[in-house]
């Protein structure tokens, strides 16, 4: 794999860590632009009491210098500032006093597949690492991915679909800016309202919201991925990518689901003619399928959707079971969010970067910036019809 990274970290240990191997040389890389995107994570309505502790900030410790990338692996170091009141509970040697093991298992939580895979008798070994604050970390490494596609003029957004059953009416290419604005990310003005509303009934209940997000890149160029081989299709890896962000439940490409109910006829992307549209030769008069074909990109802004489940953990426990003892109990509550869906949408937009800085790569290739860049520049050039023979 030419570009691949790994994270480390605990939700209340001191740090989350990134190494990132593969970015070419040459690249311009601030901590202050990593920054904005770790900023986008934790805004919005509906997020807990976390987010006021912390101010994520990515400190690079290795493989950049004087603001230029060198090649080299990448390091990302983000301090946990709640590590200072959790020292003792996470400490790397046996703490001085006692403390409490976590034994109430909570539903929709990786507690107890996670105590029986790893031999555990304390959750909080299991659910310190499974805990979402792990993608502040992959937030970091999709802002370095961002930075990447930029020098191509890739562009990725997303906005939010749905909270809780009210549905966003988006005709087009959202206003991007009021996105970016809105807390809850969403599009739509009166949707947004309702789902503002739906938020803060849930939260007087002690309950949770789930919904729906969208990420669209635009600028992608025709032919990333491949259909040679399974594990190359890009189809599957943006799948992958997408689905593996906590309380993700499902995924779809374009209009996947949409498209399940249509007729041929009407759920595929003609193709126009040649010269009909400027800019680039391949157009299509729709795009139901999210700008994937056979795996590969198709050059249609790449559209991916990922339906999230409720927070799982509910200022109103559920009932549950005690791992050490097997009776019944109330859910383990520490503190959590209400709705995830419009922060959701900004981890997307982040592994959506990955993966496609990932297909750049393989594709282009290039040990410095400007190698990548030339041959992307040339393969463009090579993209309009082939006529026989020539």
């Amino acid at each position: 794999m030419t570009l691949r990274f790994l994270t480390a970290g605990e939700s209340h240990g001191k740090a989350l860590t990134a190494i990132i191997e593969g970015i070419p040389a040459g690249l311009a890389l601030a901590e202050d632009y990593i920054a904005h995107d770790l900023r986008r994570r934790q805004g919005g309505r509906g997020r807990g009491g976390r987010q006021q502790i912390e101010s994520d900030r990515a400190e690079i410790v290795s493989g950049v210098r004087y603001g230029l990338t060198l090649g080299s692996p990448i390091t990302l170091v983000i301090a946990n500032r709640d590590w200072e009141d959790w020292r003792d509970v996470m400490a790397v040697v046996v703490p001085s006093g006692p403390v409490e093991p976590v034994t109430r298992l909570r539903p929709g939580h990786a507690d107890l597949p996670g105590a029986m895979k790893y031999g555990q008798t304390d959750i909080r070994n299991v659910l310190e690492r499974a805990s979402a604050r792990e993608t502040a970390a992959r937030v970091a490494v999709g802002a370095v991915a961002r930075r990447f596609l930029e020098e191509s003029g890739v562009e990725i957004h997303s906005h939010t679909v749905a909270i809780g059953g009210i549905e966003a009416s988006v005709a087009g290419d959202p206003d991007w800016q009021a996105v970016e604005e809105s807390p809850l990310r969403c599009a739509d003005p009166d949707a947004e309202r309702r789902m503002l509303d739906a938020i803060d009934a849930a939260r007087a209940d002690g309950d949770s919201l789930g919904g729906v997000t969208e990420v669209r890149a635009t600028g992608v160029p025709i032919g990333l991925g491949s259909h040679v081989q399974w594990d190359r299709r890009l189809s599957g890896l943006l799948a992958q990518a997408v689905m593996s962000i906590p309380s993700v439940k499902g995924v779809e490409t374009g209009e996947g689901f949409t498209v399940a109910r249509m007729r041929g006829f009407e759920s595929h992307d003609v193709i126009l003619p040649v010269g009909e549209w400027a800019g680039r030769p391949w157009r299509r008069a729709s795009n139901h399928a999210g700008g994937l074909e056979g795996g590969m990109t198709n050059g249609e802004p790449l559209v991916v959707r990922a339906a999230l489940k409720p927070i799982s953990t509910l200022a109103r426990p559920l009932p549950s079971a005690d791992l050490a003892t097997g009776e019944s109990v109330e859910a383990h509550y520490e503190r959590s969010d209400i709705c995830i869906v419009p922060v959701a949408g900004v981890i997307a937009e982040a592994v959506v970067a990955i993966v496609l800085a990932g297909a750049m790569l393989d594709k282009f290739g290039g040990d410095h910036i400007d190698e990548t860049l030339r041959n992307y520049r040339a393969y463009v050039e090579t993209v309009g019809p082939h006529p026989a023979g020539g």
